[in-house]
């Protein structure tokens, strides 16, 4: 069992309340477990499924450098990127062309 962190953005309501079956929703739209990792894969499992046109990112605890895992789902300005075997967040601000000088 590992600590599990779910955090939608626009997703229908249908999503949102399977998610409350496994899961507590402490804020509109984040939710958190002790769960194993079968329930883990099975609830994404749902989201990609049932997230349509939202986006969602879910972490839970791991045995890693960082203590951590965590995947995306849907369009976001911050995107995971591996760097040397570190997982990381990119950032692009949605609508901002490069300024050339």
């Amino acid at each position: 069992m590992s600590m599990c962190v779910v955090v939608t953005e626009a997703v229908p309501p249908r999503l949102r309340g399977r998610l409350a079956v496994w899961l507590l929703e402490i804020r509109a739209g984040v939710y958190v477990g002790d769960v194993s990792r079968r329930i883990r894969e099975m609830i994404w499992f749902q989201v990609n499924e049932l997230a349509e046109d939202g986006n969602v990112v879910m972490a839970w605890s791991t045995n890693t450098e960082s203590g951590f895992d965590f995947i995306t789902y849907g369009e976001n300005a911050r995107m995971p990127v591996d760097f040397e075997g570190l997982r990381l967040v990119k950032y692009t601000p949605r609508g901002d062309e490069s300024i050339e000088s």
